[in-house]
């Protein structure tokens, strides 16, 4: 059975506890060597190098272990979770019947054993054991038991299973004498409400997050306003926010989430407001960033460019703040491409300190050979830009000339998740592991090419690439530039975006597909509007989809430019922003500063993606926002039938528009400078029947072209990687 600690491993333990796991190593090390039957050491030693991310060296001290103590059930159960974790099913699928003969009365073994069959397809055995580990689980740990079920089966991808376990996790609280405690019942109710939503059964969902509501605790109060708000629950989520500061008036910390809730739901003078208060009780460590946020959230680029910059300072070379100093300064109007370029060079160059070299890796430098690509992101779920054009990249690569690894560092799941997981050869769930954890698991793989589909957006792992944690690096699509990150070798474009002698704006090596960067290939079918002639006939309507956070001073003085040179026209701007009273008066007032009153304008705020695609039926050309140009909203609105209005700007940011619409074949709808764009949107919205022609047959046009044919696109981009791994091969042979 289990091994127990003894007094010789109280200073090791105390070390593995303060998560000092390379110390805590050391000393059990040398417990082993005075004693190398020490059991608890062994185990503890294995367990160091669980945490460290060395997996190999983790599997070979649990067979070392359990050699010498083949009834030590902790080692058995833990071997499983590891070879699970590095897709040896087989070998995890032992362990875990090891631990079922050892401890034939705990239920850990046959859950996850459970857990890993259905990983394996092999549902009926999984059911078997997930029913005996469920009469196994002592009564009132059974609810915990079925909710750790559910959030296995959610990260699989297969939300129907999870519903069931949390259904069964909830009868089995409701069972309970006494009952369940109401914070722990609440927190059930808001797994079992974000499934829900997650399939888009919200009148189902809304009854139980109403429930949920009813807890007093404040961390569950506050994850229940962050389940809300990611599913655009915004009222709901500001209330939940109001309730936990008035149930804890004197907590600083429901106060900041509060501020924190007003800034997102553009309250931003009552985000100030709150924010002052949160700070008269306590000071808040993210107070300067959440004023920068707000900076930015009203289009304040420069504002909050510089806020972010003086918190990057003060938190030194590592601090996330960098990041968001680099994003920000993509949507500037003060600063030059070349600006932007050195920024990002500047604000990351000591990030690559002490980094590995590209010869350091033991990965066979052979040219034709099978090659391993690693994508390390968050986002494949759905309606985000990563999961909407990799999806059907993942589709037709062909798996014979690569193999394909998702490293996925985020926390939403849904039915494309599922299907990411499908068309890859290997997924792995690594949002617990640190950067050096991951480093050593991708280096364990094997993987040739790595790949950064997130840049300096959320849950990136810029550091990792930084450190460099592999032979080839490369950044793609989810970042529009240069990332500044050193080791970052190439970056992915074309010959628009990053035209020849641009070179000195990347710090990374460009290469080009031959067409766009992005090909737009929705898997979805979005019925193509009917523009009749009565379209033709109507008020012509100007549109921006576009977050509010691109609708700088300078777009919207364009805008307003464009409005008063085409009479009677109109402009429609549609945000998840503008769902708040608050973000409409805003741009209202700003408008009417440049001449243009509220006649003119209509505010829509978020809707489904096919309800939103249906909406371009109301709209005759979409305007571009810059410098950071529409990327997905301006493809979707071609493919709609709405062509995009553009100013080829002097960066990858601001030329993506420039991209998609040289790529139609549509060049007078790219503009050389602000005053061009303007005459230009006067010109082409003269001649109503002839944009009525374009409109109708936009969508034909666009599949007729190479930049739109999604075979030769995923063909493209598989020779680039491969092309990205001979230069490498070259450079090492040199």
């Amino acid at each position: 059975m289990t091994s127990r600690p003894t007094p010789s491993s109280a200073a090791a333990d105390q070390l593995f506890q303060q998560n000092q796991f390379g110390q805590a190593d050391e000393a059990y090390a040398a417990l082993l060597q005075a004693e190398s039957t020490h059991e608890w050491a062994a185990l503890q030693h294995a367990r160091c190098a669980v945490q460290m991310g060395e997996g190999r060296l983790a599997r070979d001290r649990f067979a070392a272990l359990l050699k010498a103590h083949p009834d030590n059930f902790s080692a058995w159960l833990e071997a499983g979770h590891l070879c699970r974790q590095q897709s040896a099913f087989e070998q995890a699928l032992v362990s875990y019947q090891r631990a079922m003969v050892v401890a034939p009365t705990r239920y850990e073994a046959p859950l996850g054993a459970a857990r890993l069959l259905e990983d394996m397809g092999r549902h009926e055995e999984g059911a078997a054991l997930y029913h005996r580990a469920s009469t196994l689980v002592p009564a009132d740990k059974r609810h915990f038991m079925h909710q750790r079920m559910a959030k296995f089966r959610q990260e699989r991808g297969d939300t129907s299973a999870a519903l069931d376990s949390l259904r069964q996790a909830l009868l089995c609280a409701d069972a309970l004498t006494p009952a369940l405690p109401l914070n722990e019942r609440c927190e059930l109710l808001i797994d079992l409400g974000e499934l829900l939503l997650r399939i888009n059964a919200r009148e189902d969902a809304m009854p139980v997050l109403t429930q949920a509501s009813q807890a007093t605790a404040e961390a569950t109060l506050v994850r229940l306003a962050e389940t809300s708000f990611r599913f655009n629950l915004w009222q709901e989520s500001q209330a939940v926010l109001q309730r936990n500061a008035e149930l804890h008036p004197d907590s600083a910390s429901a106060l900041w989430n509060l501020a924190h809730g007003y800034a997102e739901t553009w309250e931003m003078d009552l985000a100030i407001a709150t924010l002052e208060r949160a700070e008269a009780i306590a000071p808040q460590p993210g107070a300067a960033s959440l004023r920068a946020s707000v900076a930015g959230r009203l289009g304040d680029a420069d504002t909050a460019l510089a806020a972010y910059a003086e918190i990057a300072e003060k938190e030194g070379p590592l601090s996330k703040m960098r990041s968001s100093t680099a994003m920000a300064s993509l949507y500037s109007d003060q600063l030059s491409p070349k600006a932007v370029a050195t920024l990002h060079r500047e604000l990351f160059a000591p990030m690559g300190d002490g980094a590995r070299s590209r010869d350091s890796f033991a990965n066979p430098r052979d040219a034709n050979k099978r090659l391993r690509l690693g994508l390390v992101t968050a986002d494949f779920h759905h309606q985000h830009p990563v999961n909407i054009f990799m999806q059907p990249v993942l589709a037709r690569w062909d798996a014979q000339d690569i193999e394909v690894t998702v490293y996925f560092t985020g926390v939403s799941y849904d039915e494309q998740t599922l299907l990411a997981k499908r068309r890859v050869s290997q997924w792995v769930e690594v949002t617990t592991l640190n950067n050096v954890q991951l480093a050593r698991r991708i280096e364990e793989d094997g993987i040739d090419v790595l790949m950064d589909l997130a840049g300096h957006t959320g849950m990136q792992r810029m550091p990792l690439f930084a450190q460099r944690a592999a032979p080839v690096q490369v950044t793609f699509l989810g970042y529009p530039g240069s990332t500044g990150v050193p080791h970052m070798d190439w970056i992915v474009a074309d010959s628009v975006v990053a035209p020849e002698g641009s070179e000195a704006l990347f710090s990374e090596q460009v290469i080009r597909l031959p067409n766009t960067v992005f090909c737009y290939a929705p898997e979805e079918n979005y019925p193509f509007p009917t523009f009749s002639d009565e379209h033709a006939k109507r008020p012509l309507t100007f549109a921006s989809f576009n977050n509010v956070s691109k609708l700088t001073p300078r777009s919207l003085n364009l805008w307003a430019q464009v409005l008063q040179a085409v009479p009677h026209s109109r402009l429609m701007l549609k945000a998840p922003s503008f769902k708040d009273e608050a973000a409409v008066k805003v741009f209202v007032q700003r408008f009417k500063q440049l001449g243009v009153g509220l006649d003119r304008l209509e505010f829509r705020g978020p809707s489904s993606l096919s309800d939103m695609m249906a909406e371009y039926a109301d709209v005759d050309i979409a305007l571009d926002p810059a410098p950071y140009n529409g990327g997905t909203t301006s493809l979707q609105a071609m493919w709609m039938g709405v062509p995009v209005l553009t100013i080829e700007g002097g960066h990858f940011v601001s030329r993506m528009g420039a991209s998609f619409m040289q790529a139609a074949g549509l060049p007078e709808w790219v503009a050389k400078d602000d005053a061009d764009f303007v005459r230009r949107a006067v010109a082409l919205s003269q001649d109503r029947a002839a944009l009525l022609t374009l409109k109708q047959g936009l969508r034909n046009r666009l599949l007729a072209l190479p930049a739109w044919d999604i075979d030769a696109y995923a063909q493209d981009l598989q020779a680039a990687v491969r092309k990205m791994w001979m230069a490498s091969l070259l450079r090492s042979s040199q």
